[in-house]
């Protein structure tokens, strides 16, 4: 087993399921200590149990994205508990589908833009003066399919994954001479809860693995392999970069 990353501290949000869940366990099999963080606590000690039973050091505890005052508290117990922070996995967010731009209510689209938008722009925000302080780091933001290409339906979840691939390519260029590297990654459709009520309809099951020449859907352990991939030193040369994984559908 590899150990790219002993002694490094690492954040995820969205830690309690889906590919922030993969990617704790990632991250902990290969020496990081990580700090689960979550809307909902239980979600996220259920992830730290699961990886503290296979030998990991992890620690859980609630975020709200949306939220200054509760991202500083989440980097503060990074660093009470851990001493430093070395990377993060900025992978917090949620979707609404199905509504057409002019029927959507403002309080939803306020929900989507904060979470998956404001809520990276926090991070980074109080994520950033730590690297510095620790001599650097790399952050992975989670996008999507939907920041490059969109269906009919998505116009504030494009919105928002549109703006993460903008708001990581600057602030890549911000930091970068500080010695922090920073990355997005776009999954296609990923067998997470988000995607397990539309797999319930077999014609949607279907049709999702139609979408994708690959002819199936992702499983979370594959898009945490690449947001390893990005926060490692074999990406030491990847800045501003929003790596597709999506079985080839936007290549279509």
């Amino acid at each position: 087993m590899s150990n790219r990353f002993t002694g490094k501290v690492v954040i995820v949000t969205g830690g309690g399921g889906g590919m922030g869940r993969a990617t704790s366990l990632a991250f902990a099999r290969e020496g990081a200590q990580v700090l689960v963080a979550d809307l909902s606590e239980d979600a996220a000690k259920e992830t730290v149990a699961q990886l503290r039973a296979n030998g990991g050091v992890g620690e859980a505890v609630a975020v709200d994205v949306s939220s200054e005052k509760s991202v500083q508290a989440m980097v503060a117990r990074a660093i009470s508990r851990f001493g430093r922070l070395d990377i993060a996995f900025n992978n917090a967010g949620i979707h609404i589908i199905g509504t057409p731009l002019a029927e959507l209510d403002e309080t939803a689209w306020d929900r989507v833009i904060n979470t998956n938008l404001k809520g990276v722009f926090l991070c980074m925000k109080h994520e950033i003066p730590e690297m510095i302080k620790a001599g650097g780091g790399a952050i992975i933001n989670t996008s999507s399919i939907g920041g490059v290409v969109a269906t009919p339906g998505i116009a504030a979840y494009a919105a928002s994954k549109h703006g993460v691939v903008g708001i990581t390519r600057a602030a890549a260029l911000d930091y970068i001479s500080k010695g922090i590297r920073i990355n997005c990654v776009l999954p296609g459709a990923t067998y997470t809860s988000m995607l397990k009520d539309w797999l319930q309809d077999p014609a949607a099951a279907e049709g999702i693995k139609k979408q994708h020449p690959i002819g199936r859907w992702a499983e979370p352990s594959e898009i945490a392999s690449a947001v390893l991939f990005l926060a490692s030193n074999e990406a030491s040369f990847i800045v501003g970069h929003p790596l597709l994984v999506d079985g080839g559908i936007t290549a279509t």
